[in-house]
């Protein structure tokens, strides 16, 4: 009887965390405006809206804190030959292609393929990974390549040990890149490519930093979504709502405390996708 009490109140429990993180996103007092000062960072789930978009963060993704990923080779620093290249990856505690459960997961874009791995070359749309070894076209001359774990629906890990940043030169270019690993860094992820039907509703927008973090008094990103600005002082995922059909454009900066661009080669970037029923 005991342990069938405890059953019923840890699924009452369940029951009324998932309406409270449905009542964040959904109840009107839980707006903020997207250029209102508060004491601490945004509330997870509070909904910054303006000009009819609507931009709030999500943080009830599984966790997976003991996942760690390694790009073997190319080696950090190395040197291989133009054309093909091989991946191989050292991976450990995270299953490739497993579906990630989550509540939010059939609002927005999942893989049907499962977990995989994000791999970014110099800061171009990711491709995504399946498995821990693979081959990839590179270009004569020098490469930044960030690699991290994704989620199945394109949520990346971001804990330390769930990326691999490195520069591999190809080739023997005569131009040289100077790229610091250990400066602040922001890589864009998501959104990608063209979203259909019920995938419109809700669009995750999703960067990876490195070497730096965000905070209301600290550096932060500015969204800019179809020309409105939003500043986020997370590093979270964003869910976007209200999104037109058609081609959308969203800029994202790495910006200090006073709004100033931090030095940097993928610290602004501007992406597009498209939205269609």
């Amino acid at each position: 009887m005991k342990k069938t009490y405890l059953l019923f109140a840890s699924a009452l429990t369940l029951g009324f965390t998932a309406c409270d993180t449905a009542r964040q996103t959904q109840d009107p007092e839980s707006q903020v405006s997207s250029g209102s000062t508060v004491a601490g960072p945004t509330p997870v789930g509070a909904v910054m809206s303006k000009d009819g978009l609507r931009l709030f963060a999500f943080d009830d993704s599984q966790k997976y804190p003991e996942s760690q990923l390694r790009l073997n080779t190319p080696a950090a620093g190395g040197v291989v030959e133009p054309g093909p290249v091989q991946f191989d990856y050292d991976l450990s505690n995270y299953q490739l292609t497993r579906m990630t459960p989550h509540s939010n997961a059939e609002h927005m874009a999942n893989s049907h393929q499962g977990q995989h791995i994000h791999n970014i070359v110099d800061n171009e749309p990711y491709t995504a990974h399946y498995e821990t070894e693979f081959t990839k076209e590179l270009e004569e001359g020098d490469h930044v390549i960030l690699s991290f774990l994704s989620r199945s629906y394109h949520e990346s890990l971001k804990h330390q040990g769930a990326y691999d940043l490195r520069v591999v030169t190809v080739g023997r270019p005569q131009e040289r890149m100077g790229f610091d690993t250990n400066a602040p860094h922001m890589f864009y992820s998501r959104p990608k490519g063209e979203y259909t039907g019920p995938d419109t509703e809700q669009v995750m927008l999703d960067f990876y930093l490195v070497n730096t973090d965000l905070a209301p008094d600290g550096n932060k990103v500015r969204a800019t979504i179809n020309g409105t600005e939003f500043m986020l002082d997370r590093w979270l995922p964003y869910v976007m709502e209200g999104l037109p059909m058609g081609e959308n454009t969203i800029k994202l900066e790495l910006v200090d405390n006073n709004g100033t661009l931090i030095p940097g080669p993928y610290n602004s970037v501007t992406r597009t996708f498209t939205l269609s029923q």
